[in-house]
């Protein structure tokens, strides 16, 4: 009998929502994460290795990390491969709001003659698939770096995949605000998400505008306060714990050390608000 494994992607950098956890998100009355989880036990894994930081202790998976962190999916699926060891692993990006029904697509053992198989929408999606474990430890041994910053398409390219056709709403993540509100039924708005290159050039017109020097704005700093106010307090909170920050650091003197010290500040407060 054909065994199967599960491998779960919920580490990446969720730029588009300010870094908040899209794997908590919930739809449904439930996360974007046990949706994953229960989809692959659902299909018969028997062992699941989820990738990324440990968002719920609770559960029984196991937890790892690719390094360095945010390597991208490539990356994560070498890191998780250690972990398996069944003859076929179903790979599963945790920012599907559809989970349980699109693994139900796949098939439940993989035909002779392939390597894999995904749901295609018109696209291949790589993250919605099962494959042979062999098959891609094999592709993974060829890439440099274990995979970082590599493309799906580099690893599975030259393994025989089979198309499952999928109707797009089945393979539709969520990788906005928008798109959150969408799948929980809401009302879409006109969206005003900016794409992370855009931060660099607004930051730019901000530092104009107000005669700041380059450096005064340090963009990875405030998104990841944001991230983890997000996490840790709620989604609200994010900005005006960003406008709280800046307050304090210019009262402080306004240096990028008085910045870094009030960040530190919040995010520590954040990280501990859930065990008051």
């Amino acid at each position: 009998m054909v065994s199967v494994d599960a491998i779960l992607l919920a580490g990446g950098r969720a730029s588009r929502v300010g870094g908040a956890a899209k794997p908590l998100f919930e739809v449904g009355g439930r996360t974007l994460l046990h949706a994953g989880v229960d989809a692959v036990r659902s299909a018969g894994a028997r062992r699941i290795v989820v990738v990324g930081p440990v968002l719920d202790a609770d559960l029984d998976v196991r937890w790892v990390r690719e390094d360095p962190p945010f390597g991208g999916p490539v990356a994560a699926i070498v890191a998780a491969l250690d972990h398996v060891d069944a003859d076929e692993v179903l790979v599963l990006a945790c920012d599907l709001p559809t989970a349980g029904p699109a693994v139900a697509l796949l098939p439940p053992h993989l035909p002779e003659g392939t390597d894999g198989a995904c749901l295609d929408d018109g696209r291949r999606q790589w993250l919605i698939g099962r494959y042979r474990t062999a098959a891609l430890r094999a592709a993974a041994s060829g890439l440099p770096e274990r995979g970082r910053d590599a493309s799906m398409r580099a690893l599975l390219g030259g393994m025989t995949v089979a198309a499952v056709s999928a109707d797009a709403a089945l393979t539709r993540d969520i990788d906005t605000w928008d798109d959150l509100t969408r799948a929980r039924g809401g009302i879409m708005t006109e969206s005003r998400t900016l794409p992370p290159e855009a931060l660099n050039e607004w930051s730019a017109a901000l530092a104009q505008r107000f005669g700041l020097a380059e450096g005064d704005i340090p963009i990875s700093l405030i998104l990841d306060l944001a991230r983890d106010v997000a996490n840790g307090v709620a989604r609200p909170a994010a900005p005006l714990s960003a406008f709280v920050a800046g307050l304090a650091a210019g009262r402080a003197g306004g240096s990028p050390a008085d910045t870094e010290a009030a960040v530190a500040a919040v995010v520590e407060m954040a990280r501990g608000w859930e065990q008051r």
